[in-house]
């Protein structure tokens, strides 16, 4: 659910609001019953939108027969758990590789379609390309950073997120 909200806004934005979101529960913990009684007006009241209210009530509707758990989902390989998890509608690929990286601690995610991964390779190696080729240029780099990706991801964000001294 927290990789639901974090979907295209800031670190800072996706805090406050999953903050907000998880005031909503008694036990600061969204358990899937709950969730699905939950108004959508009382959703947005913490900041998130329609959209995603509805996609945090679908990951509750397939909780209740197949266990999200760290220990159930590390034991899907990457392909089998994307496969899995993006059963979910609005459960994409960069949602999934969030919680490989974040959640599950998976030490080898390449999230390609990461504006921010995107920006700060295009800084860092110079590339200009866009779309399809960018990602391809952006693969070629990161096959060098096997087996640890994520963690050159890490190092991406950060870098992305320094402003330069003037």
């Amino acid at each position: 659910m927290n990789s639901i909200v974090s979907q295209q806004l800031s670190v800072k934005a996706a805090a406050t609001i999953w903050g907000r979101f998880l005031d909503l529960f008694p036990k600061k913990y969204p358990e899937a019953k709950v969730v699905l009684k939950m108004k959508d007006e009382t959703m947005r009241g913490a900041g998130l939108s329609f959209q995603k209210a509805g996609y945090i009530k679908n990951i509750a509707e397939f909780s209740l027969s197949n266990p999200l758990d760290g220990k159930s989902l590390n034991k899907l390989d990457d392909e089998a758990l994307l496969a899995h998890l993006t059963q979910i509608k609005g459960v994409g690929k960069w949602t999934v590789q969030m919680i490989m990286m974040f959640s599950l601690q998976r030490l080898d995610v390449f999230p390609e379609d990461d504006l921010g991964i995107q920006n700060a390779i295009k800084n860092l190696y110079g590339i200009e390309s866009e779309k399809k080729q960018l990602k391809q240029d952006m693969q070629l780099i990161a096959q060098k950073w096997k087996p640890y990706r994520t963690i050159a991801c890490m190092y991406l964000w950060k870098h992305k997120d320094n402003k330069p001294i003037k």
